[in-house]
Protein backbone atom coordinates (compact mmCIF):
# COMPACT_ATOMS: atom_id res chain seq x y z
CA UNK A 1 0.00 0.00 0.00
CA UNK A 2 1.32 3.67 -1.14
CA UNK A 3 1.81 5.97 1.68
CA UNK A 4 3.46 9.37 2.30
CA UNK A 5 6.03 8.74 4.74
CA UNK A 6 7.76 12.46 6.29
CA UNK A 7 7.93 16.08 4.58
CA UNK A 8 11.26 17.76 5.25
CA UNK A 9 12.92 20.84 4.22
CA UNK A 10 16.41 21.67 3.28
CA UNK A 11 17.91 25.02 2.11
CA UNK A 12 20.83 25.71 -0.67
CA UNK A 13 21.71 28.78 1.07
CA UNK A 14 20.00 32.13 1.33
CA UNK A 15 18.78 35.62 -0.50
CA UNK A 16 18.07 39.08 0.57
CA UNK A 17 15.63 40.26 -1.88
CA UNK A 18 14.38 44.12 -1.87
CA UNK A 19 11.53 44.81 0.94
CA UNK A 20 8.93 45.85 -2.04
CA UNK A 21 9.38 42.34 -3.30
CA UNK A 22 7.83 40.84 0.01
CA UNK A 23 4.96 43.22 0.06
CA UNK A 24 3.69 45.61 -3.01
CA UNK A 25 4.52 49.11 -2.96
CA UNK A 26 2.41 50.65 -5.89
CA UNK A 27 5.12 51.57 -7.68
CA UNK A 28 6.33 50.05 -10.89
CA UNK A 29 8.63 46.69 -10.36
CA UNK A 30 11.48 48.17 -12.99
CA UNK A 31 11.29 51.92 -10.33
CA UNK A 32 11.86 49.93 -7.40
CA UNK A 33 13.93 47.18 -8.69
CA UNK A 34 15.94 50.63 -10.26
CA UNK A 35 16.14 52.86 -6.94
CA UNK A 36 15.62 50.84 -3.77
CA UNK A 37 18.22 51.27 -1.14
CA UNK A 38 17.43 48.82 1.02
CA UNK A 39 17.54 44.76 1.18
CA UNK A 40 15.48 42.11 3.48
CA UNK A 41 17.72 40.29 5.97
CA UNK A 42 18.82 36.94 4.99
CA UNK A 43 16.21 34.70 3.85
CA UNK A 44 16.41 30.81 3.07
CA UNK A 45 15.71 29.42 -0.25
CA UNK A 46 14.05 26.18 0.67
CA UNK A 47 13.79 22.64 -0.96
CA UNK A 48 10.95 20.48 0.45
CA UNK A 49 11.74 16.87 0.52
CA UNK A 50 9.00 14.55 0.25
CA UNK A 51 9.22 10.89 1.17
CA UNK A 52 6.34 8.26 0.05
CA UNK A 53 6.57 4.77 -0.43
CA UNK A 54 5.95 5.30 -4.22
CA UNK A 55 9.47 7.57 -4.61
CA UNK A 56 11.27 10.59 -3.27
CA UNK A 57 10.22 13.78 -4.51
CA UNK A 58 11.60 17.28 -4.49
CA UNK A 59 9.10 20.81 -4.51
CA UNK A 60 11.75 22.97 -6.40
CA UNK A 61 15.47 22.69 -6.37
CA UNK A 62 16.97 25.50 -4.91
CA UNK A 63 19.99 27.50 -6.10
CA UNK A 64 22.86 26.62 -8.15
CA UNK A 65 26.14 27.49 -6.24
CA UNK A 66 27.77 28.46 -9.30
CA UNK A 67 25.64 31.87 -9.35
CA UNK A 68 28.29 33.10 -6.37
CA UNK A 69 31.14 31.23 -7.91
CA UNK A 70 30.78 31.86 -11.58
CA UNK A 71 31.07 35.33 -12.94
CA UNK A 72 29.41 34.35 -16.23
CA UNK A 73 26.21 32.53 -14.83
CA UNK A 74 24.07 35.83 -15.06
CA UNK A 75 23.59 37.80 -17.73
CA UNK A 76 25.38 40.59 -18.43
CA UNK A 77 24.41 44.19 -19.76
CA UNK A 78 21.02 45.91 -19.02
CA UNK A 79 19.45 42.16 -18.18
CA UNK A 80 22.39 41.82 -16.00
CA UNK A 81 21.66 44.94 -14.22
CA UNK A 82 18.80 44.09 -12.83
CA UNK A 83 19.69 40.34 -11.80
CA UNK A 84 22.00 42.32 -9.82
CA UNK A 85 19.50 44.56 -8.09
CA UNK A 86 16.98 41.84 -7.55
CA UNK A 87 18.83 39.77 -5.14
CA UNK A 88 21.92 38.65 -3.10
CA UNK A 89 22.98 35.00 -2.67
CA UNK A 90 25.19 33.49 0.30
CA UNK A 91 25.88 29.60 -0.52
CA UNK A 92 28.37 28.02 0.83
CA UNK A 93 30.14 24.66 -0.35
CA UNK A 94 27.76 22.47 1.94
CA UNK A 95 24.92 24.15 0.96
CA UNK A 96 24.56 22.67 -2.25
CA UNK A 97 21.26 20.24 -3.20
CA UNK A 98 23.60 17.37 -3.19
CA UNK A 99 25.01 17.86 0.01
CA UNK A 100 21.84 18.85 1.71
CA UNK A 101 20.18 15.83 0.67
CA UNK A 102 23.32 13.91 2.12
CA UNK A 103 22.40 15.54 5.47
CA UNK A 104 19.48 13.96 5.55
CA UNK A 105 20.57 10.46 4.48
CA UNK A 106 19.88 10.74 0.76
CA UNK A 107 21.76 10.42 -2.91
CA UNK A 108 20.66 13.08 -5.23
CA UNK A 109 20.42 9.46 -7.16
CA UNK A 110 17.39 9.08 -4.93
CA UNK A 111 15.32 11.45 -6.14
CA UNK A 112 12.30 10.07 -8.39
CA UNK A 113 10.26 13.48 -9.11
CA UNK A 114 11.36 17.24 -9.42
CA UNK A 115 8.29 19.24 -9.39
CA UNK A 116 9.23 23.35 -9.80
CA UNK A 117 7.27 25.93 -8.81
CA UNK A 118 8.70 27.87 -11.68
CA UNK A 119 11.35 28.38 -13.00
CA UNK A 120 13.31 31.16 -11.62
CA UNK A 121 16.89 30.81 -10.86
CA UNK A 122 16.41 29.91 -7.31
CA UNK A 123 14.09 27.19 -7.94
CA UNK A 124 16.06 25.50 -10.80
CA UNK A 125 19.18 25.25 -9.60
CA UNK A 126 19.37 21.48 -9.20
CA UNK A 127 18.40 21.21 -12.47
CA UNK A 128 21.40 19.85 -14.20
CA UNK A 129 21.83 16.92 -11.51
CA UNK A 130 18.84 15.67 -12.19
CA UNK A 131 18.64 14.23 -15.24
CA UNK A 132 17.53 10.71 -14.16
CA UNK A 133 14.52 12.24 -12.35
CA UNK A 134 11.08 13.20 -13.99
CA UNK A 135 10.77 17.19 -13.88
CA UNK A 136 7.37 18.48 -13.37
CA UNK A 137 6.73 21.99 -14.36
CA UNK A 138 3.22 24.07 -15.50
CA UNK A 139 3.21 23.57 -18.98
CA UNK A 140 2.66 27.81 -19.21
CA UNK A 141 5.80 27.94 -17.41
CA UNK A 142 7.96 26.66 -20.03
CA UNK A 143 5.69 28.78 -22.36
CA UNK A 144 6.57 31.74 -20.43
CA UNK A 145 10.11 30.66 -20.00
CA UNK A 146 10.61 30.33 -24.27
CA UNK A 147 9.10 33.75 -24.51
CA UNK A 148 10.61 36.83 -26.41
CA UNK A 149 11.42 38.87 -23.47
CA UNK A 150 12.00 35.64 -21.19
CA UNK A 151 15.27 36.49 -19.84
CA UNK A 152 14.33 39.85 -18.76
CA UNK A 153 11.29 38.47 -16.88
CA UNK A 154 13.72 36.06 -14.93
CA UNK A 155 14.31 33.28 -17.18
CA UNK A 156 17.87 31.83 -17.27
CA UNK A 157 17.31 29.80 -20.41
CA UNK A 158 20.60 28.39 -20.59
CA UNK A 159 20.37 27.00 -17.03
CA UNK A 160 17.12 26.15 -17.53
CA UNK A 161 16.67 23.97 -20.95
CA UNK A 162 19.19 21.54 -20.47
CA UNK A 163 19.09 18.82 -23.21
CA UNK A 164 19.33 15.93 -20.94
CA UNK A 165 16.29 16.93 -18.94
CA UNK A 166 12.55 14.69 -18.78
CA UNK A 167 10.02 17.51 -19.16
CA UNK A 168 6.30 16.61 -17.50
CA UNK A 169 4.77 19.78 -18.52
CA UNK A 170 1.54 20.02 -16.72
CA UNK A 171 -1.74 21.02 -17.16
CA UNK A 172 -4.64 21.76 -14.70
CA UNK A 173 -4.42 19.49 -11.68
CA UNK A 174 -2.00 16.02 -10.68
CA UNK A 175 -2.54 13.57 -7.86
CA UNK A 176 1.01 12.64 -7.94
CA UNK A 177 1.39 9.38 -6.14
CA UNK A 178 -2.67 8.48 -7.04
CA UNK A 179 -3.58 8.47 -3.61
CA UNK A 180 -4.57 12.03 -2.81
CA UNK A 181 -1.55 12.32 -0.61
CA UNK A 182 0.68 14.72 -2.74
CA UNK A 183 -2.00 16.94 -5.49
CA UNK A 184 -0.36 19.63 -7.63
CA UNK A 185 -2.01 22.38 -8.91
CA UNK A 186 -1.86 26.01 -10.81
CA UNK A 187 -1.21 28.93 -8.28
CA UNK A 188 -0.22 31.51 -11.20
CA UNK A 189 0.49 35.07 -10.29
CA UNK A 190 3.96 35.18 -9.47
CA UNK A 191 4.42 33.66 -12.92
CA UNK A 192 1.90 32.39 -15.48
CA UNK A 193 2.62 28.89 -14.66
CA UNK A 194 3.36 28.72 -10.97
CA UNK A 195 2.53 25.27 -9.08
CA UNK A 196 1.87 24.70 -5.40
CA UNK A 197 0.99 21.22 -3.59
CA UNK A 198 -1.30 20.42 -1.13
CA UNK A 199 0.32 17.41 0.94
CA UNK A 200 -2.39 15.58 3.33
CA UNK A 201 -1.44 13.44 5.86
CA UNK A 202 -2.84 10.70 8.76
CA UNK A 203 -2.95 12.06 11.96
CA UNK A 204 -0.73 15.53 10.70
CA UNK A 205 -1.45 18.68 9.67
CA UNK A 206 -1.96 19.51 5.85
CA UNK A 207 0.93 21.22 4.16
CA UNK A 208 0.18 23.63 1.17
CA UNK A 209 3.55 24.30 -0.59
CA UNK A 210 3.06 27.25 -2.50
CA UNK A 211 6.21 28.64 -4.08
CA UNK A 212 6.79 32.58 -4.05
CA UNK A 213 3.14 33.08 -3.94
CA UNK A 214 4.03 34.82 -0.68
CA UNK A 215 6.98 35.47 1.21
CA UNK A 216 5.48 35.16 4.25
CA UNK A 217 2.66 32.88 5.15
CA UNK A 218 1.74 35.23 7.94
CA UNK A 219 1.01 38.35 4.85
CA UNK A 220 -0.60 35.16 3.06
CA UNK A 221 -3.44 34.53 5.43
CA UNK A 222 -3.83 38.75 5.80
CA UNK A 223 -4.23 38.48 1.83
CA UNK A 224 -1.37 40.56 1.05
CA UNK A 225 0.38 40.18 -1.82
CA UNK A 226 4.16 40.72 -2.85
CA UNK A 227 5.30 42.89 -5.46
CA UNK A 228 6.48 40.53 -8.23
CA UNK A 229 3.89 39.20 -10.42
CA UNK A 230 0.64 39.70 -11.97
CA UNK A 231 -1.62 41.72 -9.44
CA UNK A 232 -4.75 40.21 -10.33
CA UNK A 233 -3.38 36.42 -10.89
CA UNK A 234 -1.56 36.86 -7.41
CA UNK A 235 -5.17 37.81 -5.60
CA UNK A 236 -7.06 34.68 -7.14
CA UNK A 237 -4.39 32.43 -6.40
CA UNK A 238 -4.55 34.17 -2.48
CA UNK A 239 -8.51 33.65 -2.69
CA UNK A 240 -7.90 30.00 -4.00
CA UNK A 241 -5.39 29.46 -0.91
CA UNK A 242 -7.95 30.95 1.21
CA UNK A 243 -10.94 28.49 0.42
CA UNK A 244 -8.53 25.26 0.48
CA UNK A 245 -7.98 26.49 4.31
CA UNK A 246 -11.28 27.03 5.09
CA UNK A 247 -11.51 23.12 3.47
CA UNK A 248 -8.56 22.03 5.40
CA UNK A 249 -8.67 22.96 9.17
CA UNK A 250 -5.12 23.35 10.53
CA UNK A 251 -3.03 24.00 7.16
CA UNK A 252 0.37 24.80 6.78
CA UNK A 253 1.05 27.18 4.64
CA UNK A 254 4.99 26.46 3.29
CA UNK A 255 6.64 29.30 1.00
CA UNK A 256 10.16 29.18 -0.67
CA UNK A 257 11.88 32.12 1.04
CA UNK A 258 10.13 32.18 4.66
CA UNK A 259 12.11 32.79 7.22
CA UNK A 260 9.02 30.86 9.68
CA UNK A 261 9.08 28.12 7.35
CA UNK A 262 11.46 25.71 9.04
CA UNK A 263 9.60 26.02 12.40
CA UNK A 264 6.29 25.81 10.60
CA UNK A 265 6.75 22.50 9.01
CA UNK A 266 8.64 21.12 12.22
CA UNK A 267 5.62 22.06 14.53
CA UNK A 268 3.37 20.22 11.96
CA UNK A 269 5.42 17.09 11.82
CA UNK A 270 4.50 16.82 15.29
CA UNK A 271 1.41 14.49 16.02
CA UNK A 272 -1.66 15.91 16.62
CA UNK A 273 -2.24 14.33 20.35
Amino acid sequence: MQSLEKVSVISTGSVAIRPEHVTRSGAPLLWWLSTSRRWTPPRPINVYVIEHSNGLTLFDTGQNRASVTDPDYFPRGLNGFFYRRLARFEIAPDETLTAQLARIGYDIADVDTAVISHLHQDHIGGLAELAHARIIVGEAELEAARGRFAELDGYLGKHIFLPELRWEPLRGELDLFGDGSVTLFPTPGHTPGSLSALVQRAGLPPLLLVGDLTYDARLLEKGVIPGVGHKAGLRASTRRVAELAERHPGLVVLAAHDPAAQGLLTKANRAIE
